[in-house]
């Protein structure tokens, strides 16, 4: 079965935080971010190549390492979002349309 990467990255990455957020429990955010990466990283890796995975992996991690500063500068909510559309619009492009066809 396919998996839209793109709903499970922006919805571990929105899930992870608000899991974290209402229980207080940062592992369990983390947990559910992991397994989403691990979903998703297993679809890419079934769907594009190696380098294509690791880049799609890198910008998952690294909007989970950005939205930290950025909820800074504009706030949680705000920042946890654009990542996470950020990461699903870079999903949908590179596998999830691909794999369409």
């Amino acid at each position: 079965m396919r998996l839209p990467t793109s709903a499970v990255t922006a919805g571990s990455l929105i899930g992870g935080w608000q899991i974290a957020r209402r229980t207080g429990v940062r592992p369990l955010g983390g947990a559910v971010l992991a397994a989403g990466g691990v979903l998703a990283g297993r679809e890419w890796a079934r769907t594009t190549g190696p380098v294509t995975t690791g880049a799609l992996v890198a910008t998952y991690l690294g909007a989970f390492g950005l939205s930290h500063p950025l909820a800074r500068k504009i706030g949680a909510w705000p920042a946890v979002l654009v990542v996470s559309a950020v990461t699903a619009a870079a999903s949908h492009a590179v596998s999830d349309r691909r794999s369409d066809r």
